[in-house]
């Protein structure tokens, strides 16, 4: 990174950091203030008092005026307690309310990546790039930077080093002023190799961003109890600690080559410090045997000159800590602003009937050359049953993701009621979709949450949903009803649902949505054939007068449409009714239906 671009990246990071911070915690400045009076105060204090106190003694044994000194000791000596004390109380006051800000931060700065991780684009969440950009984004907000505290800290601790050095500097000019030169050049040496060991602390941070998230990824997998059956029935165990094993070597030996390129930058600095060490006390010593300070002056001096070189050193460091941690900490400010992959409309959805037309539509996924949908024409008018099948990978499922608008089409364009979806705002235009996906998720909330999903629940509406879906009946029998929790994640008495109470549970929320265009992908492959039979059986009162695209590999279940579209070498081959199909001599849907008749035909004979 050029010094320019870190400027920049420091000065924008600094003003969204204080920003922040005043915005919603203005108490974490107190914080800094008290640390800022403790630290001053004891630096001061172990450079000035002790000077003090050794004087008196010393003319106690030198003058024999041994009460006035061992009074003035013992007042020097009561100051410096007293204020160990103060500065003690206040320092220990100021980590604990410095912790307490911490968590707050960490949890805000957490929830404001939740949130606009939520509204970013769906696309990006398939992104690699993105989810790279997350991760570094998380962690060079936490750990690497500190976060809001961490950037604060060392900013504050600047200003602290800053005051200590104009203090020790006024007492190093009038007793000891050929130190300032030596802790300066001592300073210079151990600044450029610091940095350098910087740079590469921020080179190894940007390779381990990838790593840490695959590794993470290996080993949330070994404490998910899901994923238990899977990983013993398989016997997957040693293959899923291998591959951790692996990204956790990859991780040593990316820090094992850090430490490597960093230690000659270590060794010249200890060095150059052993150096400064052995003049300074040459220095300070030949002024006392020379009698040109006092023993006092002494003590004073060597203390006086570490703190001179740690404020230095603490000024130049710090000014690169703060580079580095506003580096890290940009990485979040970059992923707050990761751009839009789509474009956003504001035009408000219609009450009503609804057409929907895709015009000439073609799709590739990002960052791929393959066409997976290639000239889509359709129109799914208003109140229609539409059943899409076709061949594993023909593209049925990425055609409703287009439809819902999770990724934008590369040719053509799709209309709702004759205006472009891309002119429609997003939140008005997902009204108005009810989607259950081949993978929906459910939560570790109650079934009730599960179900209404932030909405208001009505228990009226929930009842008849879940009796539409049949599984009123099971929700009945679970401990606390429709308050029971999903799965053990949070709570002991929680349940875990069967396949089919899950599929079941992602239909009700579906119907319990009532948007206008219900969508069903594979709605019952995890049923058994009687629950299948009784979706099917009420397929026209589950989605009434709704417009539904029906997804499935079961034809059967295809009757229940007015409609069905054959998918197949990325576009739609065949259109029409399931009697027109059928009757199409060398049809794909026919040769389909045929191959599957003829299973429950022999199991009939």
């Amino acid at each position: 990174m050029s010094k320019q671009k870190q400027k920049g990246v420091t000065r924008e990071t600094l003003k969204f950091v204080f920003k922040t911070a005043w915005k919603e915690r203005p108490s974490v400045f107190l914080v800094y203030f008290m640390r800022f009076i403790a630290e001053f105060a004891d630096k001061m204090q172990n450079a000035i008092m002790a000077k003090f106190i050794i004087d008196e003694l010393v003319l106690i044994i030198t003058s024999g005026e041994i009460s006035q000194h061992l009074t003035n000791a013992a007042v020097y000596a009561g100051i410096y307690i007293g204020v160990q004390l103060l500065t003690s109380v206040l320092r220990n006051l100021a980590d604990q309310l410095e912790s307490v800000h911490a968590e707050w931060f960490s949890e805000h700065i957490d929830i404001q990546l939740a949130d606009h991780t939520m509204q970013m684009d769906f696309e990006h969440t398939e992104d690699p790039e993105a989810l790279d950009a997350l991760q570094k984004a998380q962690e060079g907000m936490s750990w690497y930077s500190g976060g809001i505290v961490g950037v604060l800290g060392a900013v504050f601790k600047l200003v602290n080093n800053a005051a200590a050095l104009l203090g020790v500097s006024v007492i190093i000019l009038f007793t000891c002023p050929w130190l300032l030169p030596v802790q300066v050049a001592a300073l210079v040496v151990i600044t450029i190799f610091n940095a350098k060991n910087n740079r590469i602390d921020q080179e190894s941070f940007l390779k381990l961003a990838k790593s840490n998230r695959v590794f993470g990824y290996v080993y949330y997998q070994l404490a998910d109890f899901r994923l238990g059956k899977d990983i013993r029935l398989y016997d997957s165990a040693k293959m899923m600690g291998d591959k951790a094993k692996m990204y956790s070597d990859e991780q040593v030996g990316i820090w094992r080559d850090t430490a490597k390129k960093q230690r000659k930058n270590s060794w010249v600095m200890d060095a150059a410090n052993a150096l400064r060490d052995g003049i300074s006390y040459f220095y300070i010593g030949f002024l006392a045997v020379t009698k040109a300070i006092t023993i006092g002056d002494f003590s004073m001096c060597v203390s006086a000159a570490g703190t001179l070189y740690w404020s230095l050193y603490g000024i130049v460091s710090g000014v690169q800590e703060i580079n580095q941690k506003c580096a890290y900490a940009h990485r979040y400010i970059e992923f707050m602003r990761f751009p839009a992959a789509m474009e956003k409309g504001t035009k408000p959805v219609r009450q009503g009937e609804h057409t929907i037309e895709f015009r000439h539509v073609s799709f590739r996924y990002p960052r791929s050359e393959k066409l997976v949908l290639r000239d889509i024409n359709l129109t799914i008018n208003s109140g229609e049953h539409l059943s899409i099948v076709g061949l594993n990978g023909a593209g049925k499922t990425t055609f409703i993701k287009l439809l819902c608008r999770l990724y934008d089409v590369t040719e053509g364009e799709i209309l709702v009621d004759g205006v472009n979806i891309r002119e429609y705002s997003d939140e008005e235009y997902r009204k108005l979709f009810a989607v259950v996906f081949q993978d929906f998720q459910l939560f570790a909330f109650s079934l009730r949450e599960n179900i209404a999903f932030g909405g208001q629940a009505d228990d009226a509406e929930l009842e008849r949903v879940l009796k539409l879906a049949g599984l009123w009946e099971d929700a009945q029998k679970l401990p606390q009803g429709l308050d029971t929790m999903l799965y053990k994640s949070f709570d002991e008495n929680g349940t875990d649902l069967s396949g089919g109470q899950r599929q079941k549970t992602a239909i009700a929320r579906a119907l319990y949505k009532n948007a206008p265009v219900v969508i069903l992908d594979e709605p019952t492959a995890a049923l058994d054939p009687v629950a299948e039979y009784e979706i099917y059986r009420q397929f026209n009162t589950l989605v009434g007068g709704k417009t539904a695209v029906y997804i499935s590999h079961r034809l059967s279940s295809c009757k229940f449409c007015d409609r069905i579209v054959v998918f197949a070498e990325d576009t739609i081959k065949e259109n029409g009714t399931h009697d027109e199909l059928v009757a199409l001599d060398g049809g794909i849907y026919a040769k389909m239906f045929a191959e599957q008749a003829k299973y429950y035909v022999g199991c009939s004979e």
